[in-house]
């Protein structure tokens, strides 16, 4: 399965907080009011791998010092773009712009593939 931005940041706050996976919805899982038909076992929800790799991803992908602490107030502690950017000194543009291309290096990363700026998964030229 090919990792995506979305999903990427979808599951980013479990990193730092493991009871933050309680309140992930696996995409693929009906909601809980919803009838039950029959279901493959074989096919699972990939949540908690997704989990794993992106945990892993945020030890071992090649990310700045900058990157790290973008990732960790935005989606560790739910911190706004304009409190970053106030805690670093930098505007907010900056502070979102550091935070997006961490998302993008973990992504391509996860996925195996060299990171380009502005990296998205979901748009591959060859693909079109």
């Amino acid at each position: 399965m090919a990792y995506t931005r979305n999903l990427v940041e979808h599951v980013l706050p479990a990193v730092w907080d493991a009871e933050a996976a309680y309140g992930i919805k696996g995409e693929q899982v009906a909601d809980a009011d919803m009838p039950r038909g029959y279901r493959d076992p074989k096919k699972g929800s990939p949540l908690f791998a997704h989990l794993a790799d992106v945990r892993r991803g945020w030890k071992a992908a090649d990310l700045t010092v900058i990157e790290r602490q973008s990732l960790l107030l935005r989606y560790g502690l739910d911190w706004e773009y304009a409190e970053i950017g106030a805690t670093r000194g930098v505007r907010k543009q900056s502070a979102q712009e550091a935070t997006e291309r961490a998302v993008g290096k973990l992504t391509a990363w996860l996925n195996g593939e060299p990171y380009i700026d502005g990296y998205d998964a979901q748009t591959h030229p060859d693909e079109v």
